[in-house]
């Protein structure tokens, strides 16, 4: 049961950081009616909090190998009781009770998800490169079935009757999966650590992290950007009202149904190989959607599948890769992992806070009628950039030794 319990926990991290990552932007516009110019300076603070908290939080763990338990116990507490709090906010709550919140939230978030992939050696069966990617593959599972029930869940209860587009009944089920989720997964944190040697910059260097790193950022962008506009490209530029959490599901269940293939892809042609193999899948995925006319719901369809196998190389590939040139080289994961955290985060917090000023100042409002100097700005935010950014991670990773490899 140590894998599949491995998967849950990730399952329950991911449905956290769905609603963080892709509701949020929505629910703070149309329910809080907070301006989006606001709401993206709102997550770039947030991830100065983050550029201080992550490392902390990776030193700390290594610090104290034998509290993973208790690191686990308060993650998970502070979802439970964070999602309640934020999807019970009022209309008019004020800017202040709302980053408090999201605070709170992603620390938690930041914590669970620090130590699940910081503990790879100590989770896996054995501490190797083969079961390493075994277990991203369990973890990557259980994150994408988590990010497909936070994707669906919000219409659920819309059609159960919830009010408020379902998000105060979305925030009771995400404090609740995190207690049920605790309790299921105590047996994995209470596993004998393994630990390594203190990390510096010339030790993740010599390891080749760093390069990873960088990668890491890049490639993290053109994934942020359109997971912050993906419900204004479905209901806004593509016209399709109601669609967008279809369409979400469908993305996610294409990236979790490839992640156990580009696992054994991986294992059998290595890790840079695979990724060379599925980048162009997000490339043309990018290029199909910035052409897309309103209303075509069966091209978009189509590159949801598309992106969403790209997506499952993604997510598989290249956390695995970081933890096999961590554990050659002896060094401590977690540490490196809040470093890892904090790039994807940033990537995250740049892509709101470029992009969600750029439409305000196009005159974009989500959920109405907009012009079409709006709806083009839209566009190339949420397919030309994206492309731009993920031709140049494809570049990076061209440029990676074949040697860093989970073969």
């Amino acid at each position: 049961m140590l894998y599949p319990r491995v998967s849950l926990y990730a399952l329950m991290l991911a449905a956290a950081g769905i609603p963080l990552y892709i509701h949020l932007p929505r629910f703070a516009a149309v329910n809080l009616g907070i301006g989006l110019g606001v709401i993206g300076t709102v997550l770039l603070l947030i991830r100065i909090v983050d550029l201080v908290q992550d490392p902390l939080i990776g030193w700390a763990i290594d610090r104290w190998p034998r509290a993973q338990l208790m690191f686990a116990i308060t993650a998970a507490i502070g979802l439970a009781i964070g999602f309640p709090m934020l999807f019970g906010l009022p209309q008019g709550a004020s800017i202040a009770v709302l980053v408090s919140v999201l605070v709170l939230l992603f620390s938690a978030y930041s914590l669970g998800t620090i130590l699940l992939y910081g503990r790879s050696a100590t989770l896996a069966k054995q501490a190797d490169a083969k079961e390493l990617m075994t277990l991203a593959a369990w973890r990557e599972g259980g994150q994408l079935t988590g990010v497909i029930l936070a994707a669906s869940a919000p219409a659920l209860f819309v059609a159960f009757g919830a009010s408020a587009q379902g998000y105060p009944a979305f925030g009771l089920f995400l404090g609740l999966l995190s207690i049920f989720t605790l309790i299921l997964t105590i047996p994995i944190w209470r596993r004998t650590p393994i630990t390594g040697q203190g990390l510096s910059f010339a030790g993740l260097g010599q390891a080749g992290a760093l390069r990873l790193l960088f990668l890491a950022l890049v490639n993290s962008l053109p994934v942020a950007i359109t997971s912050t506009l993906f419900l204004f490209f479905v209901e806004d530029r593509l016209q399709l009202p109601g669609k967008a959490g279809p369409l979400l599901i469908l993305f996610f269940l294409s990236a979790g149904a490839s992640v156990p293939l580009w696992a054994k892809l991986s294992n059998r042609i290595g890790p840079k190989q695979t990724l060379m193999i599925a980048m162009p899948l997000s490339i043309a995925g990018f290029i199909g959607a910035a052409t897309l006319s309103a209303g075509n719901l069966t091209g978009f369809a189509v590159i949801c599948l598309t992106s969403g196998a790209a997506l499952g190389a993604d997510m598989v590939v290249l956390p695995a890769m970081f933890s096999v040139v961590l554990t050659r080289a002896g060094l401590n994961a977690s540490a490196a992992f809040g470093i890892w955290s904090f790039a994807g985060k940033l990537g995250l917090a740049l892509a709101a806070f470029f992009t969600l000023p750029l439409l305000e100042r196009s005159g974009f409002t989500p959920g109405q009628t907009n012009s079409a100097e709006a709806l083009r700005t839209l566009n190339l935010a949420y397919a030309v950039l994206p492309c731009i950014l993920k031709l140049g991670a494809f570049g990076l990773v061209l440029t990676l030794p074949t040697e860093v490899s989970a073969k």
